[in-house]
């Protein structure tokens, strides 16, 4: 297991995240324009001070090579993450300073951003799997039947439905129609309510569909049939028996999905003016604020590498027949 782990983490997650780092770096500054690319040209000294300022002046090899030293740990306090998430002070991680706000760096506006954007995802999570695990093992259990047939409809609207089109019509709806949620903000519990609901509900029919699947092979399978046989309860055969089996295709969706759920949504965020991490990494983009889109991406590649690792060590601990050689 130590081997298996070793070899997940050093020659798989850390290249993927070496690669998906260095292409954003590398395609922000080939893309055409800059940071302080304006209608009106700013004058030659301010230009000049300004590069000098974020070192944007040097050559692009440095440029890159000093940003990932400042991306190398260079302490060890965890415990420094009990007070936020603030990466230099646990780790010595350096994410600069934002080109648009000058006055915070990249690591205060994750520190600040981040709890908001995990508290949404996490919600949306127990929201995707508890809608999802039990639709779709119903759906297993009563397949062939109106059921089955009544949620897999709804599960195949779920995933036609985008959450820019659903988010908008929940908000008219519950909001501006009933006014029985907030159609924006993250200040009160029911400002939660709807933008929980629809990135659960868009990451729930997934989740129905892969269980469903998954249930309806395994429940006709030797070993099943062994079980009913022998007498055991219908609760036993499909909570001991059939559901560890037929929940493997969800966990391995669910390793980059979670991390996807987890970091929130950008669309939701930005529906919703949710002050998370995801609003942020759409309006860096749109100002080239360089240091800013490199920083979530630096948390977002973290989080989908560790959820794949941790979704394939699930699977291996799920499925016996899987060999960790």
């Amino acid at each position: 297991m130590f081997r298996y782990l070793a070899r997940r983490l050093l020659l798989q997650a850390v290249p993927v995240l070496f690669v998906i780092i260095t292409l954003t770096f590398f395609l922000q500054r080939f893309a055409p324009g800059g940071p302080f690319t304006r209608e009106k040209a700013l004058p030659p000294e301010i230009q000049r001070n300004l590069d000098a300022y974020y070192h944007l002046d040097d050559p692009l090899w440095r440029q890159y090579r000093d940003y990932l030293w400042d991306l190398c740990p260079k302490t060890f306090h965890p415990l420094a993450l009990r007070n936020g998430f603030d990466l230099k002070a646990a780790f010595g991680i350096d994410l600069r300073p934002s080109f648009k706000y000058a006055n915070r760096t990249v690591n205060e506006i994750i520190a600040a951003e981040l709890p908001v954007s995990l508290t949404l995802g996490s919600l949306a999570l127990l929201v995707a799997l508890g809608f999802g695990l039990g639709a779709g093992a119903l759906a297993a259990l009563k397949h062939n039947t109106w059921t089955d047939r009544g949620v897999s409809a709804l599960a195949l609207t779920g995933l036609c439905v985008a959450t820019f089109v659903s988010g908008p019509l929940l908000a008219l709806v519950f909001a501006v129609h009933f006014h029985w949620f907030n159609a924006s903000g993250w200040y009160e519990t029911r400002d939660a309510v709807l933008p929980v609901l629809v990135l659960g509900i868009a990451y729930a029919a997934p989740i129905a569909r892969l269980t469903r699947g998954g249930m309806i092979e395994v429940l006709g399978q030797d070993f099943i049939r062994t079980a009913r046989a022998k007498g055991a309860s219908e609760s036993r055969v499909v909570f001991r028996h059939a559901l560890r089996g037929g929940l493997l295709s969800v966990v391995a969706w669910l390793g980059p999905a979670a991390a996807g759920i987890l970091t929130g949504s950008f669309v939701v965020e930005t529906i919703f003016q949710i002050p998370g991490l995801g609003r942020d990494f759409v309006i860096s983009v749109t100002n080239r604020d360089y240091t800013l889109v490199l920083g979530t991406v630096v948390v977002y590649g973290t989080f989908i590498v560790v959820c794949n690792f941790l979704a394939d060590v699930l699977q291996a601990w799920m499925n016996p027949k899987l060999t960790l050689e």
